[in-house]
């Protein structure tokens, strides 16, 4: 690859400027357009100059960042973008992954960083630091630990069952079976991951769901 063709899509003028002007000061690349939003950014891509890398704002008029990366991913796959973002939040970040970012960045990023993200990225690489890494990881291990809902049955049971009542109890309180009861019992600790009622309880307590 000789210059790296890239697009800044951010509709604060004062940082695109800053970018271009920095960016431009390297021979190693080419910024072919400083667009003001998603809806410039699409049409422009529409017209066939396609870059190879696009530094990418979030938070635009018109359409966002996010919906951006949806039309890419679906009309230009080959064109790679970087996020650019205030925010160090792990929800922004694994959105972006999930909806094709090559790489994330925070606004405050320094020159070299910039400079080695748009380089890693270009190479066909994904670009995230230690603390965006940190902070993705961190938000999918949440997303992992989210217990299944429990339906208003199991609930009830639940209920019943943090009180001491015992499982033929319960089976006359609700007018069940007592096999009925046990059956709702094993749903909810597997949908909770617990082993027994105790552990049940514990974490329906936790959870705040008693």
């Amino acid at each position: 690859m000789s210059k790296i063709k890239l697009i800044i899509a951010d509709d604060h003028k004062l940082f695109r400027d800053g970018i271009t002007s920095l960016l431009s000061a390297d021979d190693h690349f080419d910024i072919i357009a400083s667009l003001n939003d998603g809806e410039e950014l699409i049409a422009f891509l529409k017209t066939g100059t396609v870059p190879h890398v696009i530094l990418l704002d979030l938070s635009m008029p018109k359409m966002d960042g996010f919906e951006v990366l949806k039309v890419l991913k679906k009309d230009f796959p080959k064109v790679k973008a970087i996020a650019l973002s205030m925010h160090n939040d792990g929800n922004y970040i694994v959105k972006c992954v999930r909806d094709g970012a090559f790489g994330y960045l925070l606004k405050n990023t320094d020159e070299e960083e910039l400079k080695t993200a748009i380089n890693s990225v270009a190479n066909g690489n994904k670009y995230f630091n230690k603390e965006i890494s940190a902070k993705m990881i961190s938000n999918m291990a949440l997303e992992g630990s989210e217990p299944k809902k429990l339906s208003p049955k199991e609930t009830e049971i639940l209920e019943f069952i943090s009180q001491g009542l015992t499982t033929k109890e319960i089976a006359d309180k609700l007018f069940i079976s007592t096999r009925t009861v046990e059956t709702h019992r094993v749903n909810m600790m597997k949908k909770l991951d617990v082993k027994n009622s105790a552990e049940l309880i514990k974490k329906a307590a936790k959870l705040r769901l008693i």
